[in-house]
This record gives structure tokens, sequence and C-alpha cells, in this order.
């Protein structure tokens, strides 16, 4: 169990493909699905404001995003993706969602399985002792 779990670095790999964190690659598709401003983005990432335009910037500095005027108000910006921005949102999507080809080649009889363990493994622990057995 352990050498699959470790195996499954999604960090390295979005690292490696994407030279970027999971926080970073989450804005990514969050601004996938429509621009913000840099407020929102401050909520949405659960961080200051200041560090949410420090993120922009960076992004912005590597061409993946760009800001503009918002229609309703001049005095905010929205971030919107660039067309280098949305493929690597899509490409960090697809790390962090895609199940490592180890998964997607089981049966479907052992993914059945494997998909009940993990639905109590994610259970509240009220719910974990219910589904014991021999309760």
């Amino acid at each position: 169990m352990q050498a699959f779990i470790t195996g499954q670095d999604r960090l390295r790999a979005l690292r490696l493909e994407l030279d970027l964190g999971v926080g970073k690659s989450e804005l990514l598709i969050k601004l996938a699905r429509a621009p913000m401003t840099l407020r929102e983005i401050a909520h949405a990432a659960e961080v200051d404001p200041s560090a949410a335009t420090v993120a922009v910037d960076r992004l912005e500095s590597r061409g993946l995003v760009r800001r503009q005027a918002h229609p309703d108000d001049n005095r905010r910006k929205l971030v919107h993706l660039t067309d280098a921005g949305l493929r690597a949102a899509e490409t960090a999507q697809r790390i962090l969602t895609d199940p490592p080809a180890a998964l997607a080649a089981l049966n479907p009889a052992d993914l059945a399985t494997l998909t009940r363990i993990f639905a109590a493994l994610n259970a509240k622990p009220a719910e974990r002792r219910r589904r014991a057995p021999g309760r």
C-alpha cells in the first residue's frame, strides 16, 4: 500500500509538468470556470489580499493570467486566464483528478470493492461505527 501511495506523487507531477504547486494550480482551475477579482481569489484561496496579489503577479509574469478592468467598476480588476493559463489549468485538473493508471486498470469488481473501502474511510466516525461488522 505504501509503495502505491508514494508512487502517486501528484505534487511532483505538478512541479515537473507545470512548475506550479497545488495552490496556484487550484487557482488556475478556479479561474478556468470564471474570471475573479483579487478579493474573490483571496477569499477562495483563504489567504489575505496581499498574498493573492503576489500569487497573481507570479502567474501573470509567466503569461498564465491577465488583469482587465472590471466591466461594472473600473476601480477593480478581473483576473482572466490566458490561453496558456487555460492549458495549464486543464493539465493541473488532469494531474489532480485523473485516477492513477493502476486504479483505472482494475476490473469492475475490484474497483467496486475499493470504492466501498474509500467510502468507509471517508465516512464520519459515527457512520464508520454503524458500518462496522458485528454492529
